[in-house]
């Protein structure tokens, strides 16, 4: 009995060890992801100051270069952003994620290109290179620009569909809220008893008739008799 008892508390105690140890591998996983997307993210933001500020300062090839490098990143980060935030509520946007990861290998391939090209020492030659690389540049930023403004019209279109059914709704409701005389009152408030000249007085002569056919809007209902949709319902009393 007790080297059952033993064998249980050791492997209680080694699970416990095995759980400890992958929870702490798999934080220190996510502590690593998340630095190097810190990295990552800020390295992106220093090239991206650096092409900028050369593209404004330099002129000639180089300005040039950084330009092209400039409005290649730009547009293919932002289309990418568009699509992933939009893939998340519209799986329609997954097929055209999958070829803007197609379309990111191209613009991977021009950006390694022109990177190496801003160290060539040779200008004459890379400013003969210019126009194949501008266009190149252009069909694929085009491609991407393309993608990202379909993705954000099909957005823009569904939520106005969305926001006009929303408001025929709205209209439908607050017409039935201005609704509050009863059916059967107004038919009668319209069509009218026959009165004998007697102010407040029917034709049969009853003042009392006359009072109880006046309208609610005019004469408040007794609160102790009205049963409003928000009171709670009394509880039957217990018969003994």
């Amino acid at each position: 009995m007790e080297a059952t008892i033993i064998t249980i508390m050791a492997l209680l105690f080694f699970a416990f060890v095995a759980l400890g140890v992958f929870v702490t591998v798999k934080a220190v996983k996510a502590a690593k992801r998340g630095v190097d997307r810190t990295i990552d993210q800020a390295r992106r933001t220093v090239e991206d100051t650096t092409l900028r500020a050369k593209s404004l300062g330099q002129g000639g090839v180089a300005g040039e270069l950084a330009r092209l490098r400039l409005t290649l990143r730009t547009s293919m980060r932002a289309t990418q952003e568009a699509l992933q935030a939009g893939a998340v509520e519209d799986a329609s946007l997954k097929e055209s994620l999958e070829l803007f990861h197609r379309l990111s290998a191209h613009g991977l391939e021009l950006d390694g290109d022109l990177k190496r090209l801003e160290r060539e020492p040779d200008r004459a030659w890379v400013a003969g290179q210019l126009p194949e690389l501008t266009a190149r540049t252009e069909r694929i930023t085009g491609s991407a620009d393309a993608l990202r403004r379909a993705a954000r019209d099909r957005a823009l279109k569904f939520a106005e569909d969305d926001l006009s059914s929303l408001s025929a709704q709205i209209d439908v409701e607050a017409g039935a809220l201005r609704h509050w005389t009863d059916p059967e009152t107004a038919q009668g408030a319209a069509a009218g008893p026959a009165h004998d000249g007697t102010p407040g007085t029917p034709a049969g002569g009853n003042p009392g008739a006359a009072r109880g056919a006046e309208p609610s809007a005019i004469t408040a209902p007794d609160p102790r008799r009205t049963a409003y949709p928000w009171e709670k319902t009394s509880r039957p009393e217990t018969t003994t």
